[in-house]
């Protein structure tokens, strides 16, 4: 049997029975239990189960930490994100970028584009940029009580105004068939909005975001015109975001 079917059987089996002993797949798949573990281990890595000891249990669905502890999170790898993602912009373009942690790296990055204009709802991403040459449109709304953003029926509205060339946006967790989520309806709304007036998506995501949701759908996946990530993601995962119509970088 093939690592992919066994694959497909153990998360099979975890669905129906929310979780599953190393010893019971052996016995069900044929194979050793250092077999077991490694295609446990698989697993674990794309987000698909959660090794428990002596087997494991499906995963819960992705939650999301207070702003400022994410933005001391994962540095590295957001940064790597960063540099892809100001590889896509040209000058004169016009750009609109979400609030998160990551964006919130990627506007530092923004700095060395020339001649771009942004359109954020981020306090913290247009702090940032008011430093470059660049023209800066912070929109309007009601400040949200955890992220320095603003969000609400003023802030889309504002964003309606617009048409841009890329929109960026860090969602929480992106999944190759169920597309990108955020924890809160606020910020996802802001992200489908912002989507909506761009010609090109762009989700923003490190390796610990993929495979995973959370509470509320952003983007589906048709929506999701490339996925930056950073070089710890596995490969696995990214063909199946590829498979799915994504252009991976």
């Amino acid at each position: 049997m093939w690592a992919k079917e066994r694959h497909q059987r153990i998360v099979s089996m975890l669905t129906a029975n929310q979780q599953v002993s190393a010893n019971d797949l052996a016995e069900m798949l044929g194979v050793s239990r250092e077999t077991v573990r490694r295609d446990l281990l698989d697993l674990e890595q794309i987000g698909k189960v959660a090794r428990v000891h002596g087997g494991a249990v499906l995963p819960q669905a992705h939650t999301e930490d207070p702003f400022r502890q994410r933005m001391t999170t994962q540095i590295r790898a957001k940064s790597e994100i960063a540099k892809k993602a100001v590889g896509l912009i040209q000058p004169g373009q016009t750009i609109m970028v979400d609030a998160g942690s990551t964006t919130a790296v990627f506007a530092r990055e923004l700095l060395k584009v020339p001649g771009v204009s942004v359109i954020t709802n981020s306090l913290d991403i247009a702090t940032t940029l008011q430093a470059g040459a660049m023209e800066v449109v912070l929109l309007g709304g009601r400040i949200a009580a955890d992220v320095p953003a603003t969000v609400g029926e003023l802030t889309l509205s504002e964003i309606r105004r617009f048409e841009v060339d890329l929109c960026f946006s860090a969602p929480v967790a992106v999944h190759p068939e169920k597309g990108a989520f955020f924890y809160d309806l606020q910020e996802a709304e802001i992200s489908i909005a912002m989507a909506a007036q761009a010609l090109r998506s762009v989700a923003l995501a490190d390796h610990t975001k993929l495979g995973a949701t959370s509470r509320v759908r952003s983007w589906e996946v048709e929506a999701i015109e490339t996925l930056i990530t950073n070089r710890s993601a596995p490969e696995a995962l990214i063909d199946d975001f590829r498979r799915s119509g994504i252009n991976v970088a």
